[in-house]
């Protein structure tokens, strides 16, 4: 698909209709491409009230959400780093990395929730379950135990066993 303000357009539109973003406040970061400063896509900007901002010119790094998603994606276990054989394999793998990192994988930024526990806002119930077996652990003869386990980098695993469990199967 040949890139143009046109497509730009259309792209943005059906993502703010998807994500039903209406009423939320958007920016749109991007670098400095003629289809991001296309009048058609800008018109498109103004009607969904999206605020537009620019990569400053001849930096590559100045989009530090965009930096940590490449890092996440390049560590991936799964990533290859030679390349797609096909079109078709490495779509296959793109949405197999979105979903993985929008459903499972827990961002460090935003206290070990998903993405999309974060934009379904039910992190808060998370956090403060996870927060009642922290207090509950701090009670326990086992607390030391939990501490040391935890200072061995190995808590990704603890908030796994918590994302598990309920209060039924939960017991110190």
């Amino acid at each position: 698909m040949k890139e143009a303000g046109k497509n730009a357009s259309n792209l943005i539109q059906k993502a703010a209709l998807k994500g039903q973003c209406s009423n939320n406040p958007l920016v749109l970061h991007s670098d400095n491409g003629s289809p991001m400063k296309a009048a058609t896509f800008l018109e498109t900007l103004r009607h969904l009230e999206i605020i537009a901002s620019y990569s400053r010119p001849r930096v590559s790094n100045d989009n530090p959400f965009s930096e940590s998603l490449f890092k996440t994606c390049k560590y991936h276990p799964e990533y290859t780093g030679k390349g797609f054989k096909t079109i078709i394999a490495a779509r296959e793998w793109s949405l197999s990395f979105v979903n993985w990192y929008n459903n499972q994988h827990r961002h460090s930024k935003i206290n070990f929730v998903t993405p999309v526990q974060r934009h379904e806002d039910v992190d808060k119930d998370i956090l403060c379950k996870r927060k009642d077996v922290f207090e509950l652990a701090c009670c326990s003869s086992h607390y030391w135990k939990l501490m040391t386990w935890l200072g061995t980098g190995k808590y990704s695993r603890f908030f796994d066993f918590l994302a598990a469990s309920d209060d039924s199967t939960f017991c110190w």
